[in-house]
């Protein structure tokens, strides 16, 4: 068809559904709607996973999904009505693992180097920077990853000297677990050769003993507690930045863990001013000692606790974030076997180690549990997992508390013990819920192959096994690890393909590869369970809060290629147009 009788059958199309709407209106006693979207496909993502062709949406909910001629009556005077030509909508996506404000904060103002291929690249960024400061003020970059790199080896000190005489350098690696520094931030940090590793923490030291400038876990705060803080400014126009950034995305709601004072405050504020325009469910960072969760608990106490929320449904205060242990990239992770290097060298004698006392650890579950409050726990490694569901599986039995949905951050290599033991906290208490990465695969999938190695590689995000099992999962980012817009997550699910394929393209199988169907309900429904909100958002069915993206292509009828690729076309959050692609071809008008 050319693109002339293309126009011409659409204006057609519109004029008949006007004609609909005039015709049935009159005789139709429901109210007007406030905002219709008609001639589409519509993903629902409810329990049948139904399709439609139009939305109705008053005030901020959705009354209506149905054929167009099912919803053209609520069409009436001052009805915007919005012809998707064609075009599918689902849910709004969510990501139930963003570290949202702070990732937004970062990625404004640090040197960003994530497309870094080669360390000279590194370098030529941090000259660039370093050539606009004062000298002794800090210059701070993120997002590095020797996997990304030709080399295949760390930044060190020695690589970024010679570039920054007079200033201290610090480099935060893409996973966060650990970074580098330059001499001269080393050397105000007091590290050296005869410097211990601290407690949970690693100093990477060469051949000869001397530190080359990375530091892992906890070793990173002997150089960033020297750095200025982050102010409220900064941090709430991270908050903005990502706000937007979500929209071009067709992302509405997101699960932000390990917060403090500092995000929460620019979300209140935003919330107040009628500028959040995302949902925003945190978990306050809860520390690794007893006292430190005796304070977070009356931190808490003033606070709403989830399903309940400020703004409804747009902030809610979720719980409490723990560390169980470290970085699969950085070989930090608790696991039962040594780590590799180079995907088949191993890391003779390097288990990982805990982040926190484990005895310790299963005592502030238990501190928290009893105060009713959600726990989300970070672990990688396999001997880590099994001590957090062992935990959750003792505080449930001691206090059967239904509904707190603590969960498994990350969950990279659960055995088979673990998955079993999910699987029944999941059927018993509502609990146990992995929130894994899905582009962890593609964006430090080089990294991952490599200190993996072959075995542990076959059995990364389990999701087919998750499946089989009847575990439900909610899908994320982990921004800024890896890049946050959730359609390279629903992709990564299906395809399980490394960003460089220095190790082959699919290290990691495509085993536990699930379809597209499946993928997308870990992005909705299922990621907006573990944000208390499942009876709110997810789906688009009559009674939901109306959060929808409208994109370029049918996820459900393209190649998996094309997912990743996909467009936004529009998002529409709490029952308003809040993006609009340039060039768009969704028309819009008011009736």
């Amino acid at each position: 068809m050319t693109a002339r009788y293309s126009t011409v059958a659409m204006i057609l199309a519109c004029l008949y559904a006007a004609g609909l709407a005039t015709a049935f209106r009159a005789q139709d006693s429901r109210p007007a709607a406030d905002l219709v979207l008609l001639h589409g496909k519509i993903i629902t993502v409810d329990a049948k996973d139904s399709i439609a062709e139009a939305v109705a949406i008053r005030q901020n909910k959705i009354v209506a999904v149905g054929a167009d001629g099912e919803i053209a009556p609520l069409i009436g005077k001052g009805t915007q009505v919005i012809d998707l030509g064609g075009r599918t909508a689902t849910p709004g996506l969510i990501d139930s693992h963003c570290h949202f404000a702070d990732g937004g904060e970062t990625e404004l103002y640090d040197v960003n180097l994530s497309d870094a291929a080669r360390i000279d690249d590194v370098v030529r960024k941090v000259r660039e920077r370093a050539a606009t400061l004062k000298p002794g003020e800090w210059l701070l970059g993120s997002g590095w990853d020797e996997g990304k790199l030709a080399e295949l080896r760390y930044v060190h000190a020695s690589d970024l000297d010679a570039a920054t005489p007079n200033n201290p350098v610090w480099l935060t690696h893409t996973t966060g677990h650990y970074g580098v520094a330059n001499s001269y931030a080393l050397k105000l940090a007091h590290v050296k050769a005869g410097t211990p590793n601290p407690p949970e923490g690693t100093i990477d030291r060469d051949a000869q003993g001397q530190p080359t400038g990375v530091l892992k876990e906890t070793a990173m705060a002997l150089v960033t507690k020297l750095i200025p803080p982050t102010t409220p400014e900064q941090m709430r126009n991270g908050a903005l930045h990502m706000i937007e950034g979500f929209h071009r995305e067709g992302m509405t709601a997101v699960k932000d863990p390990s917060i403090s004072a500092l995000e929460w405050d620019a979300y209140k504020q935003l919330l107040d001013e009628g500028k959040l325009g995302v949902r925003v469910f945190v978990l306050w960072y809860g520390g690794k000692t007893l006292a430190s969760g005796h304070q977070i608990i009356r931190r808490l106490g003033g606070l709403p606790i989830p399903p309940h929320s400020l703004g409804d449904g747009k902030l809610l205060s979720g719980g409490v974030k723990l560390y169980m242990d470290g970085s699969g990239g950085g070989r930090t992770a608790w696991v039962y076997e040594d780590w590799h290097k180079n995907s088949t060298d191993t890391d003779t004698g390097n288990r990982g180690y805990p982040a926190i006392d484990p005895k310790i650890y299963r005592r502030m579950v238990h501190m928290f549990h009893q105060a009713g409050l959600h726990v989300g726990t970070h672990a990688v490694g396999d001997r880590a997992i099994d001590w957090v569901v062992d935990t959750y599986a003792q505080v449930l039995r001691d206090t059967p508390t239904k509904g707190l949905r603590h969960s498994i951050i990350h969950s990279n290599i659960p055995t088979d013990h673990a998955l079993e033991t999910m699987a029944a906290l999941q059927r018993q208490y509502d609990a146990g819920y992995p929130e894994p990465q899905a582009p962890f695969m593609w964006w430090i999938g080089d990294t991952y192959a490599g200190t993996f190695g072959p075995e542990r590689a076959a059995r990364l995000n389990p999701f087919r096994t998750y499946l089989a099992k009847g575990i439900v999962w909610g899908g994320g980012s982990d921004f800024n690890v890896t890049p946050y817009p959730a359609r390279y997550g629903i992709w990564a699910s299906i395809a399980r393909e490394t960003l460089k394929g220095v190790y082959g393209a699919h290290p990691f199988g495509t085993a536990e590869s699930v379809d597209v169907h499946t993928a997308l309900r870990s992005y909705t429904i299922w990621a907006a369970h573990q944000l208390f909100l499942e009876d709110k958002i997810g789906s688009l069915e009559a009674g939901k809060m109306a959060d929808i993206a409208v994109w370029d292509r049918d996820l459900y009828s393209v190649p998996a290629s094309a997912i990743k690729e996909m467009k936004c076309e529009m998002t529409i959050f709490d029952g308003r147009v809040v993006y609009r692609a340039a060039g768009t071809g969704v028309t819009v008008q008011q009736r």
